[in-house]
């Protein structure tokens, strides 16, 4: 039976009418009642892992499922060993570095060297700074990376950001964007070579052009 993994948070629902829409149903993921984190869809043809984002290539590279959904900023994090089969183009972001509104900086170049840049984000962070030749100390946070600059813990972040608003209500500010980021599918390398379970039919499927949100 092929299997499927699924990110928790902001993607999960547009991944889930994805498989909808080609016949798959894992929507007893969106039950806040339902704990199960592996189901079967109702005709039996596939079943869905629910883990976190950071996850699922994980999940994928090492053939607990054929195929996935991720954020291309997971994909450029754990560089993992998937095959990268199609753009989404949903769960629109971008990376950026931020510093604190009132800072001096309007550019990553202005930050002074070897200062402390905070982010979950660490190999991102550490191969842009590194591209731009300005050695920073990398400080890995995973909860709330804007409270670095706020407090004092580091000059600036490295993050993704959507609307922009959390920076905002937190008087930060954008000084770079590192590249931007949506929902890519992604397939377990030999499962998509020798085509298990009718893998690519399914992936033509859903890179139609119908699916696909512009």
């Amino acid at each position: 039976m092929l299997t499927i993994a699924l990110p928790k948070g902001a993607l999960l629902q547009e991944s889930i009418a994805r498989f909808q829409a080609i016949g798959l149903d894992f929507s007893a993921f969106l039950d806040k009642s339902n704990r199960q984190l592996q189901i079967t869809t109702p005709n039996g043809k596939a079943q869905g892992l629910l883990v976190r984002a950071q996850d699922v290539p994980v999940y994928v590279e090492y053939g607990q499922a054929q195929l996935g959904i991720v954020g291309y900023d997971v994909l450029r994090e754990k560089q993992a060993d998937v095959a990268q089969l199609a753009d989404l183009g949903f769960g629109h972001c971008r990376m950026s570095v931020a510093v604190k509104a009132s800072s001096p900086y309007r550019s990553a170049l202005d930050l002074p060297a070897h200062c402390r840049v905070a982010s979950k984000f660490v190999k991102c962070a550490r191969d842009y700074f590194n591209s731009i030749d300005l050695p920073v100390d990398i400080v890995p946070l995973y909860g709330s990376v804007e409270l670095g600059p706020i407090t004092g813990m580091s000059e600036a972040i490295v993050d993704l950001v959507s609307t922009g608003r959390t920076l905002q209500e937190n008087n930060l500010m954008e000084l770079e964007v590192l590249y931007e980021s949506t929902a890519r599918l992604i397939a377990h390398p030999i499962s998509y070579r020798v085509n298990s379970d009718g893998l690519s039919d399914l992936i033509q499927q859903l890179r139609s052009p119908a699916l696909v949100t512009i």
